[in-house]
């Protein structure tokens, strides 16, 4: 499965504070003061669960510390708690509405929870504030993309490279809408370009290890995707892709291996259950590919050639109407193996 970069890339706020413009000079105020900043330096050196600690500290002490709460939801987003970051940014505006970092922050947790409106509605609000702001066309490209506008999400993406050259996310997103249209000579410079600038960008090398698999370069794409396995020996997406290359190469256990581990990470990804039915396909078990099949198509997500493979082995299991009807649906979806196989076996 090609990989589009959604992830969220905060820039660190540190909000350096002088009581004197608080308004107030308790100790409370003090303290919460400190904690902050204890917050912020752990954070600085990504130990964000000491980081939430402190900063929990310092709304402890001012529950109206706006500035706490918006780098506390940057923390929980960096830890995954996407919601609980949701929620925390949320109380953020409320706290401070004119907080122009927290209507940042809270559009990229939205586009991740698929609040699409709300962050429409935080990009909008601080467009001029942000007019030169690299970040803020990345974000507004996710969202272009989210919305089904290729085309304007494209201009966002170049308007964050032309603000920023070295914007490895923007080259990733780029270079996904680039792939998308079929322009894969574009995707890969955009790929390539993104390692230039950042060796290490796990989702640079799961897609060009995809474009090396659609020009049938196998070796080539297993290369890819090693090279992203040993950065993130857990990332479901390169398992997979990898497995399906491994079939390619008839590596046919070790492929398995892969498939299974993917499926275990990330059990509702369609591509993985169409690998695994392509494998137990190539044992001839005809039993385990139509179930393996027949997950995939539960999880109704498009999968490129599942139609054609799950006809295939119901047809080699004698449930050749059945095969028809699978065959039918892929015709439906322009599968061209489906269309050849519906034109071959069934009247």
């Amino acid at each position: 499965m090609f990989k589009f970069n959604g992830s969220v890339y905060f820039t660190l706020l540190i909000i350096l504070i002088n009581l004197q413009l608080t308004g107030c000079s308790s100790q409370s105020k003090k303290d919460a003061s400190d904690f902050f900043l204890k917050a912020n330096a752990a954070l600085a050196k990504n130990n964000y669960e000491e980081a939430l600690k402190w900063y929990d500290e310092a709304i402890a002490k001012n529950e109206d510390f706006s500035d706490a709460y918006l780098n506390k939801g940057i923390v929980l987003t960096k830890l995954h708690r996407t919601e609980l970051a949701y929620e925390c940014l949320t109380t953020a505006l409320a706290k401070d509405p004119t907080l122009l970092q927290a209507h940042m922050a809270r559009a990229e947790v939205a586009l991740l929870l698929g609040k699409i409106q709300i962050a429409q509605e935080d990009l909008s609000s601080i467009k001029t504030a942000y007019q030169d702001s690299s970040h803020y066309y990345l974000v507004s490209g996710n969202l272009l993309t989210q919305q089904g506008q290729p085309g304007q999400a494209l201009t966002a993406y170049d308007r964050a490279i032309q603000l920023a050259s070295d914007h490895v996310e923007a080259y990733v997103n780029r270079g996904y809408l680039y792939y998308h249209e079929n322009n894969l000579k574009l995707a890969e410079q955009d790929f390539l370009q993104a390692l230039k600038i950042n060796p290490t960008q796990t989702e640079a090398l799961n897609n060009l290890g995809l474009i090396a698999t659609q020009n049938q370069q196998y070796p080539l794409a297993q290369g890819y995707f090693d090279r992203a396995l040993q950065l993130k020996p857990n990332d479901a997406y390169s398992l997979n892709n990898l497995g399906y290359v491994l079939l390619q190469l008839n590596e046919n256990e070790q492929a398995l291996k892969n498939i299974q581990k993917s499926i275990t990470i990330l059990p509702t990804n369609g591509y993985a259950h169409r690998n695994l039915g392509l494998y137990y396909a190539q044992q001839s078990d005809w039993a385990k590919a139509i179930t393996a099949f027949q997950k995939a198509i539960e999880i109704a997500d498009p999968v490129d050639g599942l139609y054609a493979a799950a006809g295939m082995a119901y047809f080699k299991s004698g449930q050749a109407a059945t095969a028809c009807k699978l065959w039918t649906q892929g015709q439906l979806l322009k599968d061209s193996t489906a269309i050849q196989y519906l034109q071959a076996h069934c009247k």
